[in-house]
């Protein structure tokens, strides 16, 4: 099932609704180690975090296969169809797997930086479109932990960055330590692309992020963990400076 072209164009959606709110999934997390019930929880977190206002959704469920990825990227779809504004239109993007994103018509991809190179990306989605495949504008985001990695990016035709980890977190404990509030504004000055802060992002550090020029934030946590999402995202939007 396909999501209907409702979504503002990229910039124009960094530029009117910064800053950019990206919930990236990890059905892992969750405290109940029963697989079926993982994916139960996490179809409902999709559901109550679109409807929150989130502006992206990441599927990043790196150990499942593709089928598995495939199925849960439909499922998400007709949540986030069922669920979102149209004034927001939450877009669903899946991690690596451009694949499965074409197929199931998502709204875009996200790489990491040793995966496929953002060029091919952009060649395989513009043949697809060629077949009417996906429909409506597909985005190409790529995960980045230099300078030299994010001009890269950006000027291989990336349409936005996740640049971190910005603070500590265990999830982002293998790239190193913490990149840091003023490496991160170095980055969003040379870039002209959106640039999105992640890694251990809290609300009470979201500001500095935003001040140091970042279009927005994704995190695992700060929205998965949320129990009122629609008060997490409300706070979230009332720090932009």
């Amino acid at each position: 099932m396909s999501l209907p072209n409702n979504s503002p164009p990229l910039e124009e959606s960094a530029r009117k609704r910064k800053p950019i709110l990206c919930y990236v999934t990890d059905r892992r997390t969750f405290a109940d180690p029963r697989q079926g019930e993982q994916f139960e929880l996490l179809l409902e977190k999709i559901a109550a975090l679109a409807s929150a206002g989130v502006d992206w959704i990441q599927i990043r469920e790196k150990d499942l296969s593709g089928k598995a990825i495939a199925a849960l990227t439909h499922h998400s779809l007709q949540l986030v169809s069922q669920h979102t504004s149209p004034a927001i239109g939450t877009r669903l993007l899946v991690n690596d797997r451009l694949d499965v994103a074409l197929a199931e018509r998502a709204h875009g991809v996200h790489l990491g930086e040793n995966s496929l190179p953002v060029s091919e990306a952009k060649r395989l989605v513009a043949a697809s479109r060629a077949a009417q495949n996906p429909a409506g504008d597909f985005l190409v985001g790529v995960s980045c932990h230099s300078l030299e990695s994010a001009k890269s990016a950006a000027k291989s035709g990336a349409d936005y960055i996740f640049f971190g980890p910005i603070f500590a977190t265990p999830s982002k404990a293998a790239y190193g330590a913490p990149q840091g509030l003023q490496r991160l504004a170095e980055i969003c000055a040379a870039l002209s692309i959106p640039v999105l802060a992640i890694g251990g992002i809290t609300l009470e550090n979201i500001s500095s992020c935003l001040a140091a020029g970042a279009s927005g934030i994704a995190a695992i946590r700060l929205f998965q963990d949320a129990s009122q999402p629609v008060s997490i995202v409300r706070a979230i939007r009332q720090q932009v400076p």
